[in-house]
């Protein structure tokens, strides 16, 4: 026999209809808008389908700006960032977590401390202290002041408070050293943590505007936001290729979290903030 739908489950599937069409419009309006003419994007009131189907958005932001090199430059900024910050910041976390050394609970709340100060405060510091180096306007400049963030420990240092110590208590007896538990024992067991904070980091750096237009000053070291940011601007708008160059920079990171789903879910799920 079938099932009747009582009038609670009918509001709940309502409401999740509701919520899942305010997140898929915008990506379809992004979509569909790509191969608008510029005057039916910025016309009102606003249509959803194209009048007329055209590519010219995808071709004038193909042809006005190097989007090849700017995609080089997003993957190498983001990627290495990424990759560098998960792996420091998973030693940390550990080692805030699980082992115990004098002074520990003061400098992890230092570390803490650090998240309430603005970027807005620190950006021209950092830039001076990176032009005394000599390596603005390199991917040395762009990786190294973002190689580890205070987040990333508190997030994978959460993860790490949720483990039993009964793991490497039998480790320790059993003569392993702690780079070993970490390593062996540990690091397999944060794999949805890791690539929860990877997919954040990741899409932090891959989306940042001001930081990587701060520290470059050269068309062959722009990101993608960057140059991006020339179709829209005081006196220009061009939104179609602007339009356009979103949904290219946006691929990427949709097609990486469709296959990451699974530990993202999984690492939002586990580490829930344990303390």
């Amino acid at each position: 026999m079938k099932k009747k739908l009582k009038p609670y489950n009918i509001i709940r599937i309502l409401i999740c209809v509701f919520v899942l069409f305010l997140i898929v419009f915008p990506f379809a309006w992004l979509f569909l808008s790509t191969f608008k003419l510029q005057k039916d994007i910025i016309k009102w009131p606003p249509t959803l389908w194209p009048k007329a189907w055209t590519i010219k958005n995808y071709i004038q932001v193909w042809s006005r700006i190097p989007l090849a090199t700017y995609i080089k430059n997003t993957v190498i900024f983001a990627g290495i960032v990424s990759v560098c910050s998960a792996l420091l910041d998973s030693l940390a976390g550990y080692a805030f977590a699980r082992l115990e050394f004098k002074g520990k609970e003061t400098i992890f709340n230092i570390v803490l401390l650090t998240m309430l100060i603005p970027f807005q405060i620190i950006m021209i510091p950092l830039y001076l202290e990176l032009h005394t180096f000599g390596i603005l306007n390199t991917y040395i400049g762009l990786i190294l002041p973002r190689a580890a963030s205070a987040y990333g420990m508190f997030f994978m240092r959460s993860f790490y408070m949720g483990l039993p110590k009964s793991l490497e208590e039998a480790a320790r007896i059993d003569g392993m050293n702690e780079f070993g538990i970490y390593t062996k024992i540990m690091f397999p067991l944060c794999k949805p943590a890791f690539v929860t904070f990877f997919i954040f980091c990741l899409t932090s750096n891959w989306n940042d505007l001001i930081y990587p237009l701060m520290m470059t000053n050269s068309t062959k070291m722009r990101t993608l936001s960057a140059g991006l940011a020339m179709f829209v601007g005081e006196g220009v708008r061009e939104t179609g290729p602007a339009l356009a160059g979103a949904l290219i920079s946006m691929l990427p990171l949709l097609i990486l979290y469709c296959f990451a789903q699974e530990f993202f879910v999984e690492g939002i799920a586990v580490s829930g903030m344990k303390e």
